[in-house]
């Protein structure tokens, strides 16, 4: 962290958990962002190059945002996937993951961009096609959210599976789910929004030697409560990472409203 970083209003522990609260999302953005810059120039004084794998929706902006503008850092040594993907959407629908990371991050120079696509003819093939590419080397580090049903990419608590042998898998999406993504203004109706993604799962997510856990916003305050206060199962996903042993999770207030510790 530098003398410039934004510090956080609260910090604590949950079992493994390490956890910070920032007034604003655009604090909890940058230190986010400040954060994960100095741990892919740390690992790229240990190795050539760094393996990142991003989250794509709105919570994600303001931290997108500060990452990008981080002019020193060498992205031509950081290889780059996106977690989960719809299925069905047309090629360039803005809403598909893909396309939201394209216009916000992975239109910077890496040395690759590993795009999981959702339309391929075949998705178990492209499930175990996309498996082998993130099991190619260990995963340094994974930027998530969490979704108002505690859900981490696509794991959504009926599809949520800790020691799932699979890396990556098709999925059905839940109505909180579907709903959020008009919520947060992906889709007018719910109805557009599609019932079957691509996700990698919670046992791959959870295999990065880092993780940073970035969630703004009221509506992701139950979801947040329950993350921190819950029991850890997949009934809400996002408890897994009290288990992890190197994660920080970034709120901003209004996400830790309802957060007693």
């Amino acid at each position: 962290m530098h003398s410039s970083d934004p510090l956080p209003v609260h910090a604590f522990q949950k079992d493994n958990l390490n956890v910070r609260v920032y007034g604003t999302r655009e604090a909890m953005g940058q230190a986010a962002a400040s954060d994960v810059a100095t741990y892919l120039r740390q690992i790229l004084t240990e190795q050539e190059t760094a393996r990142i794998v991003f989250a794509a929706a709105p919570s994600q902006n303001e931290f997108l945002a500060a990452l990008r503008a981080m002019a020193d850092l060498p992205w031509q040594r950081i290889v780059a996937f996106h977690m989960d993907e719809y299925v069905g959407l047309p090629d360039d629908a803005p809403q598909r993951f893909g396309n939201f990371l394209r216009e916000r991050i992975f239109d910077l120079p890496f040395a690759e961009v590993n795009y999981l696509d959702g339309n391929a003819p075949d998705v178990e093939a492209e499930c175990a096609r996309y498996a082998a590419l993130l099991q190619e080397a260990p995963l340094d580090i994974v930027c998530a959210g969490i979704g108002e049903n505690g859900h981490m990419a696509f794991n959504d608590p009926h599809v949520a599976d800790f020691d799932d042998p699979a890396w990556v898998k098709p999925v059905t999406l839940d109505d909180v789910c579907r709903q959020q993504q008009v919520n947060d203004g992906a889709f007018e109706r719910i109805e557009q929004v599609p019932k079957q993604a691509l996700t990698m799962t919670m046992h791959a997510l959870m295999s990065a030697s880092h993780v940073a856990c970035v969630v703004p916003g009221p509506t992701k305050r139950v979801a947040v409560a329950s993350t921190l206060e819950g029991p850890i199962e997949e009934s809400c996903p996002a408890t897994i990472m009290r288990r992890h042993a190197d994660t920080v999770l970034y709120l901003d207030a209004a996400a830790a409203e309802r957060v007693r510790s």
